[in-house]
């Protein structure tokens, strides 16, 4: 398979341009799995958006987003782009999701001002984690709290308790990959999943991809034949 996706990798990089082909190795250079974020049935889109857009921006690869009451769409205009690069994982469930995260390998980390959470800057970020905001209201679900490994919180010498959900995860994102990419844990990208996103990426850039990638299938059959 991985034969496969480099021959046609290859065929398709014909079709953009040297600097976007550079530019694709210059950002996965610097894409993570080692964290992922999930959000859990936050009403308001641009919140959701503006978090897409932090992890794209950070380097964050994945975003899981919990739609168990509420229907979601991308708000294009504050993501600026950011889901043609950031996978969306989408769950009709809070346990569907925690179970997916689990079984990857990730701890659940509940970021909350309550509680007696880890501040963040002592936040141990040797462990692949997955890192869940909560409503703009109510915070996490007492489901999440229950499952959580660990609790997450920014360091506040206010009067005001808590942030509105997309600057939280802004300032967190931005602290944790930072000292990761300073780190010596073994965060990016294996040439595996760097592979399929190139071939992704490529794909997204390129206009009539789907006439383009049938003439490629038609002409290994003919040279096949």
């Amino acid at each position: 398979m991985e034969k496969f996706n480099q021959d046609l990798l290859t065929y398709l990089e014909g079709f953009i341009t040297e600097n976007r082909k550079e530019g694709f190795l210059r950002v996965l250079k610097n894409r993570t799995k080692h964290f992922t974020i999930a959000m859990e049935d936050v009403f308001q889109l641009h919140n959701t958006s503006a978090v897409m857009r932090s992890c794209e921006v950070f380097g964050i690869q994945e975003l899981n987003v919990i739609e168990q009451k509420f229907g979601k769409s991308i708000d294009k205009e504050i993501a600026m782009g950011a889901e043609k690069w950031v996978d969306i994982n989408r769950f009709s469930s809070i346990q569907d999701c925690i179970t997916n995260l689990k079984g990857k390998g990730y701890q659940i980390i509940a970021t909350t001002p309550h509680n007696d959470s880890c501040l963040l800057h002592e936040f141990d970020i040797t462990k692949p984690s997955a890192l869940f905001f909560g409503t703009e209201r109510d915070g996490l679900s007492e489901e999440v709290m229950q499952q959580a490994d660990g609790f997450l919180k920014i360091p506040m010498v206010g009067y005001t308790e808590s942030l509105n959900i997309s600057v939280s995860a802004a300032i967190i994102i931005q602290d944790v990959t930072n000292r990761l990419r300073q780190s010596d844990i073994n965060w990016q990208l294996s040439e595996e999943e760097v592979l399929e996103k190139r071939l992704d990426w490529t794909r997204k850039s390129i206009k009539d991809i789907e006439f383009i990638e049938r003439k490629y299938f038609e002409l290994k059959e003919n040279v096949a034949e």
